[in-house]
């Protein structure tokens, strides 16, 4: 099902879940999730896209996590406790920002809340609750066990990474993880339950999502964090020192954006020692995430062809090197596993003919960014009479700015191309932006919900190479019927939904906000 949706006609949002309202500080998984998905399904949406949801890491990306199979603790919900009996209501009083996350302050905040409802599930679980939460641990060892350990040793052992703690914990000696398991066997026992609450509750929206036939499109980052549960139990699957430290790191080379490169610090994948487990971390990583989302938009798909390999020691990605990737080894590897891959590559940057080979031959659709079409000619490959069906066009991703942003930013010769191109003085520059990219013949159609609100740079999500980013929320106040209403308009007169289902109220249910 997921794999055919990739040969259909569809539209959709870009929206990370912290950038939903709610009480807590951040967005989660609880009510005003449930309200977007019927806010999608009013604004004849098929698709919600979302950055990675696993972990946060430094900076606060959701790019550089702990794990590349959890889940980010900040997006359990607590409704849900609260119901359970876990914790009390008169614990979840606080004062936050409604239109960003202040991640000092919100990310202790909710961890120690989490804490509380472990203590409540310990102290007044069901005994199915026990049950359930016990056959998850059993069902997602896999990964879990190793996960759990690894965030129970992170605590004890802070600010150290881990080839920095004890030697016969950063090389694994048994030992010395079954004494830490004992040691540690209540901080195993909550990481593992925040896990298992972040399952249940993606599960239920999900389900509710795809009831309402809106489709799950996740993100998995190419690369994986040092310091993470996957490096530290396969360290041989990197490029490491004898210590664990790496030998050389992830980035991309100088370029018109920036004459020193990007030298990004994650550990490069030791491809051989990959090929010859039959790619199993792979496979399983990819499997994980299709128990997430319906499609996964594989970041940085170009780095399975070849790769900017810099060494470890150097301060910037000027002395790196192309190194070959896997290229379709990888893919015929996890297809064979597990079938037919919905799969979108994030193919942009210098794209060479062997990139455009392996996604042709692996059968994935690639990226067009709107915002990028205007700096060129009528040659130019992200103008949408260039497209070809087989592309996810965006008018903007969460690295761009908003529509209204760029608009203001950039060129005289943009402006003048985009004003021509897109038929506007600017005044509504992003619905004909959301036109051009919905009656354009790409497959599938995205925009950031920023642009749906005509919003403008201060609502950026992401500027790369900056730091203070991932801080955006909204209000429901900020959506208008109006632009519902316009949306789900655009949307069927471009054959990505029913006129049938026009027109249509402000809000499901009648509701004027959540």
């Amino acid at each position: 099902m997921a794999s055919d949706l990739l040969n259909q006609r569809t539209s959709g949002v870009l929206l990370h879940p912290t950038s939903l309202p709610g009480p807590h500080g951040c967005g989660d998984f609880g009510p005003n999730a449930f309200y977007f998905v019927d806010w999608l399904q009013t604004a004849g949406q098929s698709l919600w896209q979302t950055l990675p949801l696993g972990p946060i890491g430094p900076g606060d990306s959701p790019y550089m996590g702990s794990s590349a199979f959890a889940g980010n603790p900040l997006l359990v919900a607590f409704e849900p406790l609260l119901e359970k009996g876990w914790i009390a209501a008169e614990s979840l009083a606080a004062a936050f920002d409604a239109e960003k996350i202040n991640f000092g302050q919100v990310v202790p905040w909710r961890l120690q809340r989490l804490r509380e409802a472990f203590a409540g599930f310990q102290a007044s679980a069901s005994a199915a609750d026990r049950a359930a939460f016990a056959a998850w641990l059993q069902a997602e060892q896999s990964w879990v066990a190793d996960y759990t350990l690894f965030m129970a040793l992170d605590q004890a052992h802070t600010p150290a990474l881990w080839p920095d703690w004890p030697k016969p914990l950063s090389r694994r000696e048994p030992a010395a993880l079954a004494a830490a398991r004992t040691q540690y066997a209540d901080e195993i026992g909550f990481w593992g339950f925040v896990q298992w609450q972040f399952d249940v509750q993606w599960k239920r929206l999900k389900g509710y999502a795809n009831g309402k036939n809106i489709h799950l499109v996740g993100d998995l980052p190419i690369f994986i964090a040092h310091h993470s549960s996957d490096c530290w139990s396969r360290p041989d699957l990197y490029e490491l020192d004898a210590a664990g430290h790496p030998l050389v790191i992830a980035g991309v080379p100088p370029d018109f954006f920036s004459a020193t490169g990007q030298r990004w610090g994650n550990p490069l994948y030791n491809w051989s020692a990959m090929k010859a487990d039959g790619y199993r971390w792979w496979i399983e990583r990819v499997k994980r995430q299709l128990t997430l989302a319906d499609v996964v938009r594989i970041d940085h798909f170009r780095g399975f062809v070849g790769y900017w390999e810099i060494p470890a020691s150097e301060p910037t990605a000027v002395k790196g090197r192309w190194m070959p990737g896997p290229d379709y080894d990888l893919f015929a590897a996890i297809e064979a596993a597990l079938g037919k891959l919905p799969i979108i590559a994030e193919d942009l940057g210098v794209i060479t003919d062997e990139v455009n080979a392996l996604r042709h031959r692996a059968g994935f659709p690639g990226m067009r960014i709107l915002q990028f079409a205007f700096s060129d000619d009528a040659g130019n490959n992200f103008l949408p009479h260039n497209y070809a069906r087989d592309t996810v066009v965006y008018s903007g991703t969460h690295d761009n700015d908003t529509v209204v942003g760029w608009w203001a930013d950039c060129t005289d010769r943009e402006r003048a191309y985009a004003g021509e191109y897109l038929n506007t003085d600017g005044s509504d520059v992003h619905w004909a932006m959301l036109r051009a990219c919905a009656q354009s013949v790409a497959n599938h159609s995205l925009c950031q919900f920023q642009d749906v609100m005509g919003l403008d740079g201060k609502h950026r999500m992401n500027t790369p190479g900056t730091i203070g980013c991932w801080t955006w929320r909204f209000k429901w106040e900020w959506v208008s019927g109006d632009a519902t209403e316009k949306l789900a308009h655009i949307t069927a007169a471009s054959g990505r939904t029913r006129f049938d289902r026009l027109p249509l109220p402000a809000y499901p249910e009648g509701k004027n906000k959540p």
